[in-house]
């Protein structure tokens, strides 16, 4: 006589936060020295670009929400957040096809966005800020001149790991309030690159724009990494 099959529900299930850590522990020697490298590599190139323009770049026009927005120095722990962010996206993949997947949708928005940057320079306007009243965001001007402006990869990267951690949490089953801490952790990014100025509204919405057709675009084959992740 055939033994009956387990019936699925009866079957337990991991705690999502359990799953999540047997997530993080895989490969995760070749997941720190991985995004280490990739985010160190990245720099380098952002750098480059942005310090070598082959023209003037372009002054990037603001708008009214440009306005709206005040600039505010707490904004700086947020803006700084972004790396320690979209480094949970390939700690949480759960296999190597899986962060393959990730480490190329990753790659292919930061050549874009370099490629953008190299034949189309653009740079935020000189806005009449004192910034020795904002200590850190002075700090950030003294690093980074605002060049490299449009599209924002800093909204880029923030929307692209949002779309990958969202999906991330529902294969584990996590509550709801983590989704929420997900989605307002990426707003609260977005939110930064126009309080320090580093950005303007049209920065942003090509960054988003940018995220979304990589996190559209997906071969076959990692669609079906994705779907049995």
């Amino acid at each position: 006589m055939t033994p009956p099959c387990p019936n699925p529900a009866a079957l337990p299930v991991t705690p999502w936060h359990l799953a999540l850590g047997q997530r993080f522990a895989t490969l995760w020697v070749v997941k720190m020295i991985g995004t280490t490298l990739g985010i160190s590599g990245f720099f380098v190139l952002y750098f480059w670009v942005m310090h070598n323009p082959p023209s003037v770049p372009t002054v990037m026009p603001l708008t009214a929400i440009d306005r709206w927005v005040d600039v505010n120095d707490d904004a700086m722990l947020l803006y700084g957040s972004l790396w320690f962010y979209i480094s949970l996206a390939p700690a949480f993949t759960q296999n190597k096809a899986e962060l393959w997947a990730c480490a190329r949708g990753a790659a292919l928005m930061a050549a874009i966005g370099l490629a953008v940057f190299w034949c189309f320079p653009t740079v935020v306007p000189n806005f009449a800020v004192d910034w020795s009243q904002y200590p850190a965001l002075q700090l950030l001007k003294s690093a980074d001149a605002g060049g490299n402006a449009f599209p924002s990869l800093h909204v880029s990267f923030a929307v692209f790991a949002a779309v990958w951690l969202a999906r991330q949490l529902r294969s584990v089953q996590a509550p709801t309030w983590t989704q929420w801490v997900n989605l307002l952790w990426a707003v609260g990014i977005i939110y930064s690159t126009l309080a320090t100025r580093q950005h303007v509204l049209l920065d942003v919405l090509g960054g988003v724009l940018l995220a979304g057709l990589v996190c559209w675009r997906r071969t076959p084959r990692e669609r079906l990494v994705l779907a049995e992740a």
